[in-house]
């Protein structure tokens, strides 16, 4: 696959410092132009102002050259424009109009940590110490962003642009409601949902492991209970960790890890899930405003207006 990661996303929200300030809390660092940082994946967020919180551009990792050719002939064939300018591509998602580039860059190198030492029955991976996740103080800084979640009013065309336009690989779907799709290694890189409306639905970051998860949403809800969303528990669709919470703008943010791999492609079978098997394994059900944002209705009449 010449595709290997996400770069970048840039997000448009109506208030810029409040939700920047969230950001910052939740563990990215703020350079001086407005660019948010992960430990491993560099400047990976923007934000921008807008009249209604949505996702502005999309910003993927290629090898070389020789992509961005392939997959401008893979649009062209799908009647989707395209152009190449110097090492990147750009186009837009046809129906929720974001703004896609495709950018040759350098794969992602993640130094590993230690693994986390666990004890289970005949097995001490940790003998006469505390747990490392209790020991830890310092704040949580996610590793990259892993993947964006997406709702789209036609999201069979969505997932096409994904596939058979960049070349994403379908790892799992969501039995007429979505579909999880690769750009790397990691189970999905982009959700596309169906909606009756454009919007983002969230971003997730990367983080060490489930006691990160658990410190970092802990962190965020000390002084703000009411950035709480939905968490803790464990996807079916990735396996990953997960614990969400929403910024001032109304998106959602997950903290993850332990995702799942797809080093060969021959040795993973794709599951079409269904009903609660779609959304978790365990953990508490989501909340009805997981699945349906307390500001769709907004969205909606947005949308409908700016139409």
């Amino acid at each position: 696959m010449g595709l290997h990661r996400l770069n970048s996303l840039v997000v448009g929200v109506p208030d810029v410092a409040a939700t920047a300030r969230y950001y910052r809390d939740f563990g990215l660092a703020e350079d001086a132009d407005g660019w948010f940082s992960t430990r491993d994946g560099g400047r990976q967020l923007k934000i921008v102002h807008s009249p209604r919180r949505q996702l502005m551009e999309l910003s993927i990792g290629a090898d070389d050259p020789d992509d961005l050719a392939r997959i401008r002939r893979q649009l062209s064939s799908l009647d989707i424009p395209a152009d190449i300018a110097g090492d990147a591509l750009l186009t837009r998602e046809p129906v929720t109009g974001f703004q896609v580039v495709v950018r040759v860059a350098e794969r992602l190198h993640q130094d590993p940590e230690p693994p986390t030492p666990y004890n289970g029955p005949g097995r001490t991976e940790r003998s006469s110490t505390r747990a490392p996740g209790v020991l830890r103080t310092g704040p949580v800084r996610p590793r990259k962003l892993g993947h964006v979640v997406v709702g789209s009013p036609d999201h069979e065309r969505t997932i096409q642009f994904f596939t058979a336009g960049l070349g994403f690989k379908t790892s799992d779907a969501i039995k007429g409601h979505g579909a999880f799709m690769r750009c790397s290694t990691d189970h999905h890189n982009v959700l596309a949902l169906a909606a009756p409306v454009a919007f983002l639905h969230h971003t997730s970051w990367q983080v060490e492991d489930v006691d990160e998860v658990g410190r970092g949403a802990t962190a965020m809800l000390e002084d703000h209970p009411e950035r709480h969303v939905w968490g803790l528990g464990r996807h079916h669709a990735g396996s990953n960790f997960f614990w969400y919470l929403k910024d001032p703008a109304g998106n959602f943010s997950e903290y993850y890890s332990d995702m799942d791999s797809i080093l060969d492609d021959q040795l993973w079978t794709p599951e079409t899930l269904e009903g609660a098997k779609g959304l978790f394994n365990w953990g508490p059900p989501p909340p009805p405003s997981f699945l349906r944002p307390d500001d769709l209705a907004a969205l909606m009449t947005g949308a409908h207006q700016a139409g």
